[in-house]
């Protein structure tokens, strides 16, 4: 059944409503007049400046004014820059992104692991494994004050993970330490962690 016939006064508005509206043009004229004589609100000096400074116009700066904003301009970009490029970076140069900024839960089955990797020659290590989807940016290792030792500890599920360290961003090296897993098709030589379940 369709809206029509159950309410037959639908079709009606439907119309009347779609019709465009014809208003008198003398009414629409004294309308208007009285909107023009109407007297504006008061307003105080300070409350006009401030509107008006709101009110659409061009500005009109002398040349040198023109060059010494352009300059300011450039300068708050340069600044705003630096900052956004340093964002995450510690005073000792290594980013402090994803670095203990609010600890991982620790459930009753995980296990705290400690990972190290020596190296002295490398400015940025991060560990990847299939408990962090072998993302570079998830997991990156903290220098030692001394030098060489990178570290990071994590909690992990009790049972066989995979793992390698991953140097300056592009080279993969396993861990000399641990076992070693067989080749996972990519060309890179992972580690074995076996981590035992807590003890009850």
């Amino acid at each position: 059944m369709s809206d029509s016939v159950e309410h037959p006064y639908v079709e009606w508005i439907a119309r009347e409503a779609s019709r465009p509206v014809v208003t008198d043009q003398a009414a629409r004229d004294r309308i208007m007049a009285a909107v023009r004589l109407a007297p504006m609100p008061h307003r105080s000096p300070v409350a006009h400046r401030v509107l008006g400074f709101f009110r659409p116009g061009a500005i009109q700066l002398s040349p040198a004014v023109g060059a010494l904003l352009a300059a300011g301009l450039v300068g708050v970009g340069v600044i705003a820059g630096g900052f956004v490029k340093n964002w995450g970076v510690r005073a000792d140069g290594q980013s402090s992104i994803g670095v203990a900024v609010q600890p991982p839960v620790l459930r009753a089955t995980d296990t705290v692991a400690k990972f190290v990797f020596v190296g002295p020659q490398a400015s940025h290590v991060a560990l990847v494994g299939d408990f962090n989807d072998w993302d570079v940016r998830k997991t990156p290792m903290v220098r030692s004050a001394t030098g060489g030792l990178w570290t990071v500890t994590l909690p992990l599920q009790a049972g066989r993970h995979l793992y390698a360290f991953v140097v300056d961003g592009s080279t993969w090296t396993n861990d000399p330490g641990a076992p070693v897993a067989p080749d996972d098709g990519f060309g890179h030589v992972n580690s074995i962690r076996n981590v035992p379940g807590p003890a009850l």
